[in-house]
């Protein structure tokens, strides 16, 4: 049985129809990513499938005890918590746990007990469970999240009320990865990740076992990580098999198919439409009639709709004049606030005309005040 599944879904605002008869399921341990253009409805399927939100049609059914991890675009955060505190919520049942076996431990200790071998047998059972279970590795694991995310070892005190937007959305994803629900959610799971963060996130993922859906906009990721896309387009799903270069060839395949289909038919048609038109009263009269009631029932039930194709932005960018070849130069560039204390000491470069460059660096490190500066 699949961890989800949604039969002929449907969501409208009023007047307005957002999907329609979307049909999908999530098996155990899939990998699937929701696209589509923006303001199209992802965010609302999502809801939808979390059953954050009910359809205006049609029916959701989660597996029976399914643990869903949801990361929206805005987290909702404990702000009193600390960073380590706030990750820890994550083992509460290990954390009793740990707590009821010091306490047998305390109890073990007194050698006149009078259930002395009751305890021990009990311990030892429980003991046995919770080194299974990770008792003794979460605090390990929970550092080992937060630095593949990017925070640093001092960030484990800092409030959350102190963190910025950014951080917030890491925050709640290393918890979430640290739950180990069956099925995780994340809507643009990569957004605030520096390249080291998403390459170590896409590594933690591709080892998890349980499934996952995400809307991403990051083709990189998806060809890494995803091995299902569906997209969402005129208000319904398609599925696609494979990462997301795979998505790509074959909807342009599919696209191109359903052209030639529609086209075909459509050639189809005018041929009996006008034999019907020229024989209708004449002697094959009998024979006209037979066709027009096919091409009525194809009409009525198979006709194929004409393929709608998605409109780009175009836009003409060239200047009256030429620029210069050299098109930005740096000559002792020192950027911060401080300064005695600044952010980027910068080699002298020059950008030329034509070159595209990349800043890169870990979050926090000065790359936005180096481009303002």
């Amino acid at each position: 049985m699949p961890v989800l599944t949604a039969s002929r879904l449907a969501k409208s605002y009023g007047a307005l129809d957002v999907f329609d008869n979307v049909s999908v399921e999530i098996p155990h341990g899939a990998k699937i990513a929701l696209v589509g253009s923006n303001g199209i409805g992802k965010t609302t399927l999502l809801n939808v499938l979390i059953k954050a939100e009910e359809p205006s049609a049609g029916v959701v059914s989660h597996m029976k005890g399914l643990r869903i991890g949801f990361l929206p675009q805005r987290p909702d955060l404990i702000a009193h918590h600390a960073l380590w505190e706030e990750m820890l919520t994550a083992f509460t049942d290990l954390r009793a746990r740990e707590a009821r076996l010091h306490a047998l431990a305390e109890q073990m200790s007194d050698p006149s007990h009078p259930d002395l071998e009751v305890l021990i047998e009990r311990y030892g059972r429980e003991e046995h469970q919770f080194e299974l279970d990770g008792g003794y590795t979460y605090e390990m694991r929970t550092r080992q999240v937060l630095q593949g995310l990017g925070f640093a070892p001092e960030d484990a005190t800092m409030p959350l009320a102190h963190l910025s937007g950014g951080q917030q959305t890491r925050a709640l994803l290393a918890r979430l990865l640290l739950e180990s629900p069956d099925l995780l959610v994340l809507d643009e799971p990569t957004n605030h990740l520096d390249i080291n963060a998403v390459e170590w996130l896409e590594s933690f993922l591709k080892a998890w076992p349980g499934a996952m859906l995400a809307v991403s906009h990051d083709r990189y990721f998806m060809d890494n990580v995803i091995t299902t896309i569906w997209e969402m387009e005129w208000g319904g799903v398609e599925v696609y098999r494979g990462n997301y270069s795979h998505y790509v060839r074959q909807r342009a395949e599919r696209h191109e198919r359903l052209r030639k289909e529609y086209e075909a038919q459509q050639e189809f048609i005018a041929k009996e439409e006008d034999y019907i038109r020229r024989n209708i009263a004449g002697q094959n009269t009998a024979q006209a009639k037979g066709r027009l009631r096919r091409l009525e029932r194809l009409k009525r039930d198979r006709l194929i709709a004409r393929p709608r194709r998605q409109h780009h932005i175009r836009v003409n960018l060239k200047a009256d004049l030429r620029s210069g070849d050299k098109v930005l130069m740096t000559y002792g560039l020192v950027a911060g606030y401080e300064r005695e204390r600044p952010l980027v000491t910068v080699p002298d470069i020059t950008l030329y005309r034509g070159e595209a460059a990349a800043l890169i660096g870990p979050n926090g490190i000065g790359k936005t005040t180096l481009l303002k500066t």
